[in-house]
């Protein structure tokens, strides 16, 4: 960051940029965006890292955290653009699902671990590939490309890594 706000370093920014602009599409469309409104955040986020860089303080938080305090208030600034919904709060669809009461709680702390497990027992390329590719919200073409790996061999990992997480969680949904 350093050498984006003191010398204005095109080649480090770039690295920023390919680094975290898929990060946060993937953020934003978690929050609920759609694709058109993530990538227009997206480019107001890494627009405020380049002209805001020299107020980056590595002594005061991680780059990452920086950059998505940035996301979160662009975000909120884009929600307080939109029109106010009319929306009848009487409607049942929009009303909030019940929290699951004492078993459902456990239920689902039990399948989660259980999923936790069984990806950490998948092979580390292959649990790297599913993380990248599910959470970081990539495309195997952008995988690859990262990655130094040919097109087939990311998709052939993700496939096997699949067939693996289905076989270890066998009977889950039932």
């Amino acid at each position: 960051m350093a050498a984006i706000a003191l010398h204005r370093d095109r080649a480090a920014f770039g690295r920023v940029f390919v680094s975290f602009a898929p990060r946060i599409k993937g953020y934003f469309r978690r929050l609920g965006a759609d694709d058109a409104a993530a990538e227009d955040l997206v480019q107001e986020v890494m627009l405020a890292v380049w002209s805001k860089a020299h107020q980056f303080d590595p002594t005061r938080a991680a780059l990452s955290t920086w950059i998505y305090s940035i996301a979160r208030n662009k975000r909120i600034d884009m929600l307080r653009r939109a029109p106010p919904v009319d929306a009848d709060w009487r409607d049942p669809t929009l009303q909030p699902p019940a929290a699951p009461q004492g078993d459902g709680v456990a239920e689902a702390r039990e399948i989660k671990e259980r999923i936790e497990r069984a990806v950490a027992r998948l092979p580390v390329e292959q649990a790297q590939l599913l993380r990248i590719f599910y959470f970081d919200d990539r495309t195997h073409t952008d995988i690859a490309s990262d990655l130094g790996l040919p097109l087939g061999t990311v998709k052939s990992r993700l496939r096997l890594a699949l067939g693996k997480l289905k076989s270890a969680l066998e009977g889950l949904a039932d």
